[in-house]
């Protein structure tokens, strides 16, 4: 019910906002996951590469991360409710095409149709980039102090939608049809992004903005209500001046890595399971569920552990997980070994993505909006370079699991930013009053 506040009547609450927008967020991040049960279907009709299967699967996350960037910050002049409703009506557009690709097409004449699925996988990943509109949306919502549990929540949730689509998914298709499968997906998601529009509000200040309140009213409605974040300058300022700090960059690898791998692990370990190992796409469902879960899981316990321990310590530990994890999937014998390294690499990344973005405050003070724009975007960049880059290496190697060299890899390459960030933050603590990363 709308609660008047000296004559102002604003709409919604802390607790619908949060939950409404996880709703949304969940059906959005779906997309990332819808392609990995139909790449291995696509690679044997179209007769793909590794390196082709490997960019179909890894699609959606292209434009779901570079599109984080622009939206997250356009809910700083508009409020998050219609950039979130856009990036909805992108998803269902491309999943109602893909439809009709699945009716007029599937599977007799499917040749020379691979351009047309990268646009598909395209329009369907744009829901991925409703993670920063979300994010930006409850914060407004809810007063600094009390921001850390609703995000939890937010991102913690949203981020087992990938998990479960890549299970249930396939055992809808196996029971159900594959058209028939996807036309139930669709529904769903339609019912998100209605039940998101008819329920979800933007936060006061913009609802007070929207109605002419003067700052002084505004300011008296926000101390009414409780309410303490308002946009503060401009979003593409914070953008620039968070790109001329070194650290930014040092942040953005590290995301590219622990978040950009979840995503790209998310669509390629289908595939993985059912051309490696030869198990049937329902299993591989349940073991990327694994993989999805735990990594989503490990965050809350990864976030109390990050305030406890030594930074440099926390990242290089995290590190070593990974390296481990990649190490024991590209190498193992039998699916048994192959899980263990799922599971030790999915605590690394989880572990990993819970320590980053508590990073952004400490190295980016002056700029935290934009780093976490640039960090958010460009770190989720790598579930769109990983999985073609991983699928050349398999290619070239004759075996799938070795592309999970590249992880180890560029965990090495991490291992130096690591090194380097902490040695800057030393020298640049003895020229000032903030103390070393430790």
């Amino acid at each position: 019910m709308p609660k008047d506040h000296g004559g102002y009547r604003v709409t919604g609450s802390m607790n619908k906002a949060l939950w409404i927008a996880t709703l949304g967020f969940f059906g959005g991040f779906a997309g990332v996951a819808i392609f990995g049960p139909l790449v291995p279907k696509f690679t044997l009709l179209l007769g793909l590469t590794p390196a082709a299967a490997g960019l179909l699967s890894g699609i959606p996350n292209f434009t779901g991360s570079l599109l984080r960037i622009p939206f997250g910050a356009w809910v700083d002049s508009r409020g998050g409710r219609r950039p979130f409703l856009i990036l909805l009506g992108i998803t269902l557009l491309g999943v109602a095409l893909l439809l009709l690709l699945l009716h007029a097409d599937y599977p007799k004449h499917m040749a020379g149709l691979y351009p047309v699925l990268l646009i598909l996988g395209m329009l369907i990943g744009s829901g991925i980039a409703t993670f920063s509109v979300g994010i930006a949306q409850v914060s407004y919502w809810f007063p600094r102090q009390r921001q850390g549990g609703p995000l939890g929540i937010y991102a913690g949730l949203g981020n087992a939608a990938p998990g479960l689509s890549s299970w249930l998914l396939p055992l809808t298709v196996a029971g159900l049809g594959l058209l028939s499968a996807y036309s139930i997906w669709f529904v769903v998601l339609l019912v998100i992004a209605i039940a998101y529009a008819l329920g979800m509000r933007d936060a006061p200040w913009f609802q007070l903005k929207n109605r002419g309140a003067s700052d002084a009213d505004v300011g008296k409605v926000m101390r009414q209500m409780g309410q303490d974040m308002v946009p503060t300058g401009s979003t593409w300022s914070g953008l620039r001046a968070a790109a001329r700090v070194p650290e930014t960059w040092a942040l953005v690898l590290l995301y590219f890595l622990s978040f950009g791998g979840f995503l790209a692990l998310t669509s390629w370990l289908p595939s993985l399971w059912h051309v490696a190992y030869k198990e049937p796409l329902t299993t591989g469902g349940i073991l990327t569920l694994t993989f999805s879960f735990l990594a989503s899981l490990v965050r809350v316990p990864g976030g109390i552990l990050a305030d406890r321990l030594s930074v440099r310590y926390a990242l290089m530990g995290n590190l070593l997980l990974m390296l481990v994890g990649a190490l024991i999937m590209a190498f193992a014998p039998t699916v048994a070994v192959a899980v263990l390294g799922e599971v030790v690499l999915a605590i690394g990344i989880g572990l990993q993505n819970a320590v980053v973005f508590k990073l952004v405050p400490r190295y980016v003070p002056q700029a935290v909006g934009g780093a976490s724009g640039w960090v958010g975007g460009l770190g989720a960049f790598g579930g769109f370079i990983l999985p073609p880059v991983m699928g050349l290496v398999a290619g070239a190697s004759g075996a799938y699991p070795l592309g999970l060299l590249v992880i180890a890899l560029l965990v090495l390459l991490e291992g130096l930013v690591v090194a380097w960030l902490g040695s800057l933050a030393r020298r640049r603590a003895l020229t000032s009053d903030v103390p070393a990363a430790g």
